[in-house]
């Protein structure tokens, strides 16, 4: 049986999926677009947040085009895009065995740079995303023998088993969520990680008083990330379920407390 069939028996999802063949090069260039699952029967249905918030960053093609570049993602994030990205990566390891999540596609190169510590380990690495143009942008800028599985699902309903994954990476996804999804998000990463597993979670938090960015970028976000300001006045246990939620985690924080780091463990 192939890998892709093992994993859509395995996943029992919808999923398009970048692999190589043994045989060549060729071969393998020759065979990706074939691997495209059907792009709507059993795909999750879109949720009203993304088409109503988020429709101008994620969902239109011309979003895609504006925003993967990996210098406007660094300035978006002040300069702070590479310290957060290795930051999420030394948490989970240089050569990472098993399999590693990606809950949420993201722009830049996070993504492959996973890739490459998870092909190190001899592991696999798989993408979650709800919107089939975020997976397939995703397969355009990984290298053609990057064999990552692309999971078309609702990051709220994961069709991944239960204790069936060794880590998982959040990357800047939970502010862009409400309440009701941030919180089932959480708890999804959880339920399919391994005992002796672990989250890395970076995301917004409220800045240090003396930041100037707690007065001046907080009223750009209520106008374009309107549910990242819940970050702001809300621990992110807030949305962990027990007994997780009481626990206490390693945590750091960068740009004077604009970004936080959270490393989770099973």
């Amino acid at each position: 049986m192939s890998e892709s069939s093992y994993r859509a028996r395995e996943f029992g999802a919808e999923y398009v999926r970048s692999e190589v063949a043994a045989e060549s090069p060729r071969a393998a260039a020759a065979a990706a677009p074939s691997l495209k699952a059907p792009p709507n029967i059993g795909a999750p249905e879109v949720p009203a947040y993304l088409n109503d918030v988020y429709w101008w960053a994620y969902v239109h093609p011309n979003g895609l085009r504006v925003f993967e570049r990996q210098w406007l993602v660094n300035a978006i994030l002040w300069g702070n895009y590479r310290l957060l990205r290795d930051a999420a990566l030394d948490a989970l390891g240089q050569s990472l065995p098993g399999r590693t999540l990606q809950i949420g596609c993201a722009y830049g190169d996070v993504t492959r740079e996973l890739w490459g510590r998870a092909k190190a380990g001899g592991g696999r690495l798989d993408v979650v995303d709800v919107l089939p143009i975020q997976l397939e942008n995703l397969r355009k800028k990984l290298p053609s023998d990057a064999a990552v599985g692309r999971l078309l699902m609702d990051s709220s309903a994961l069709k991944i088993p239960d204790a069936s994954v060794d880590r998982v990476m959040l990357f800047l996804l939970l502010h862009e969520q409400p309440d009701a999804w941030r919180r089932k998000t959480v708890s999804e990463a959880l339920r399919v990680l391994k005992p002796g597993g672990r989250i890395v979670l970076v995301d917004y938090a409220r800045p240090r008083w003396w930041n100037p960015m707690r007065y001046l970028f907080g009223p750009i976000l209520n106008k374009l990330e309107p549910f990242a300001l819940e970050l702001w006045r809300k621990d992110i246990t807030t949305w962990m379920p027990e007994p997780w939620a009481s626990r206490t985690w390693e945590r750091r924080s960068y740009f004077g407390g604009l970004y936080q780091f959270i490393v989770i463990e099973r």
